[in-house]
């Protein structure tokens, strides 16, 4: 059974996440009690279901620690396990309950509709929350929502669960400083000092995944230094974190815009390590699909 497990923020995209899985074959539920966790994969294994969602998020309550057990136990098991932690910043998290007009789960200490007086401050509901699933997000692999739309979440889900599952799976990322450093970056480069093609007209509209541009910065030893270190890097230690059990490693290259610079390294580094490594590519300010 190839299970994912779905969980982080509220108002973070888990929704968006599992109709994706759903899109793409898997049986999902939602709000699954976690008391209930292993009593339904048991059922799955003997119904022969293949793929398996399940979300479990803050609404569990005081049973949520639970689930890192359980979790442990499903591996040792030899479940094909996928956890995945949807991640926002707070300033984002509050935009998007103010669009909506939705509640936070947290906003009420007792949860009594009558107890007004008793409701949190929305931004001390997320950060509570974060405290509470703290341990369910050291244990997966972050994936940061809060510059990117629903379209660009689904791509990206239905990338990683795509990916094999028992071998290191690398993910390049480029974005644009200008727009703030994503949360789920293992390692981050600044490629920020570099020759930059916006300052060539017929280069400005462009992006680093076109010819012109590529052959532009081809050009520049600088460049070529930039990324030969970021690429020694990576080769040094990769068996490392391979050896360390990780699924998954995200390199995030940031330049000011997110279309030029970084948009290129990432692509020339994404097919370097294809032919060893899962190699998966995200351009933040680039993907609408």
């Amino acid at each position: 059974m190839d299970l994912v497990l779905i969980t982080g923020m509220s108002g973070s995209g888990k929704s968006v996440a599992l109709h994706a899985l759903e899109d793409a074959g898997y049986y999902c539920v939602d709000n699954l009690p976690p008391e209930l966790l292993e009593s339904f994969i048991t059922l799955q294994t003997q119904q022969k279901a293949t793929r398996v969602a399940v979300a479990i998020d803050v609404r569990s309550g005081v049973s949520l620690p639970l689930v890192p057990l359980q979790l442990g136990t499903l591996r040792r098991e030899g479940i094909a396990l996928r956890s995945l932690f949807l991640d926002a910043t707070t300033d984002a998290l509050l935009r998007r309950y103010s669009e909506t007009r939705r509640r936070h789960p947290l906003s009420r200490q007792d949860g009594r509709v009558d107890a007004p007086e008793q409701e949190r401050a929305l931004a001390q509901a997320i950060e509570l929350e974060r405290e509470l699933l703290a341990d369910l997000r050291d244990g997966a692999d972050v994936i940061d929502t809060s510059l990117i739309r629903p379209a660009q979440l689904r791509t990206y889900i239905k990338a990683l669960i795509g990916a094999p599952q028992r071998q290191l799976t690398l993910v390049f990322q480029s974005f644009a400083y200008k727009r703030g450093l994503p949360l789920d970056a293992d390692f981050v480069f600044d490629v920020r000092m570099l020759p930059n093609p916006h300052y060539v007209a017929e280069l400005r509209p462009l992006t680093g995944r076109d010819a012109p541009v590529a052959e532009w910065l081809r050009e520049h030893d600088a460049v070529a230094r930039m990324y030969a270190d970021i690429e020694g890097f990576l080769q040094h230690w990769l068996d490392a974190l391979a050896d360390d059990h990780r699924s998954y490693v995200t390199v995030a290259i940031g330049c000011t815009g997110g279309q030029h610079r970084s948009v290129f390294l990432v692509e020339q580094l994404a097919r370097a390590f294809g032919d060893r490594w899962a190699a998966l590519k995200r351009h933040r300010e680039l993907d609408t699909e």
